[in-house]
């Protein structure tokens, strides 16, 4: 059975046991890369760019609190699981928090609707928890390995942390409340593989018996640890299973959509910009000079195509919406500009 020394486990817990006080060097690196790092990743999200999400992907700092909190659990040290947990969770916040001050200050009309780094996080599936599993797996041994820990700066951008939680942030501001809990559920997701892989990486090694080596207090390690923590991997896969199932059904509602939008558009020289669907509601970008099709010919072609019981949700050029509830042939007027 593979094992570590004890001068492996000094430089883990020094390196994943944040200090308690504030003005400490670990307790300001991690406080002041989380802020930068929130920062830029709304900013990437706002921006939609993928390359400055992926920048705030590597500085972010909440991988370390996160298996702080397995290595604490595998030494039963209960009062530093409580500090790596309340670190997680007050950092969450805070990334959660800087997204809603950006938003409240960027929101765009659309309500990020057309935006890919929000879509991207807001249907997060059982596979989400497969490549967390794995890539926990990746960032315990790299940790554990230091021969290897080249590779965690790939580990933090394959499990994203701070982006999920800045789409959060952003979306409470402009009222998208389901997929803000949506994209909190991705990062609860990483956050319980990153956990759980992590606890079984760490006794695999031996960390226990290396750190009693070492001098460190280890307490009693019981069964029900493991038992608590592949309870909470179970209860994650739950609402992963159902969003897998949601959408495999939204893909195929957009697909069938699509070809019934772009003839729509068409007699009025408009174009398609996007065609998704949210949760059984069609959700339609159309761009163009006026004057523009009828909603409630599309709404009318839909229901002839076997997609009466979908909401249609139309974004048009200039921030106006459109709204067309199921089974209606009327559509009302939604103004997204924020007052």
């Amino acid at each position: 059975m593979p094992s570590v020394d004890a001068v492996a486990v000094q430089r883990m817990t020094s390196t994943l046991f944040i200090e308690r006080s504030l003005r400490s060097p670990s307790s300001t690196r991690f406080w002041g890369l989380l802020v930068l790092a929130s920062v830029i990743a709304s900013a990437g999200v706002v921006g939609d760019s993928t390359a400055t999400v992926i920048g705030a992907m590597i500085v972010a700092p909440l991988m370390t609190p996160i298996l702080g909190s397995a290595l604490a659990l595998v030494l039963a040290d209960r009062p530093q699981v409580v500090r790596c947990a309340l670190l997680v969770l007050g950092g969450a916040l805070a990334v959660v928090a800087i997204g809603m001050l950006l938003g409240w200050i960027v929101s765009p009309p659309d309500a990020f609707a057309s935006n890919s780094q929000v879509s991207s996080r807001i249907s997060p599936r059982l596979i989400d928890l497969l490549a967390a599993l794995a890539t926990g797996t990746v960032g315990a041994f790299a940790l554990v390995r230091a021969d290897i820990s080249d590779t965690l700066p790939g580990v933090a951008i394959a499990i994203s942390l701070v982006p999920p939680l800045a789409v959060t942030g952003l979306l409470i501001t402009v009222g998208r409340y389901h997929d803000a809990s949506e994209s909190a559920l991705l990062f609860g997701t990483n956050v319980a593989a990153i956990v759980a892989t992590g606890t079984v990486v760490f006794l695999v090694y031996g960390i226990r018996a290396a750190a009693q080596e070492s001098g460190l207090s280890v307490g009693q390690f019981h069964g029900w640890t493991l038992v608590a923590v592949a309870t909470v991997v179970l209860l994650i896969a739950v609402p992963l299973t159902t969003g897998t199932v949601t959408v495999a059904r939204d893909r195929s509602l957009a697909a069938d959509a699509r070809p019934v939008a772009e003839k729509w558009a068409a007699t009025g020289k408009w174009q398609i910009a996007s065609v998704e669907a949210r949760n059984g509601i069609i959700v339609i970008g159309v761009l163009g000079l006026p004057p523009q099709p009828a909603p409630t010919e599309l709404r009318a072609a839909l229901d002839r195509n076997g997609m009466a019981g979908a909401d249609l949700e139309l974004h048009l050029v200039g921030g106006r919406t459109h709204w067309c509830p199921a089974d209606t042939d009327t559509c009302t007027v939604r103004d997204a500009e924020r007052s």
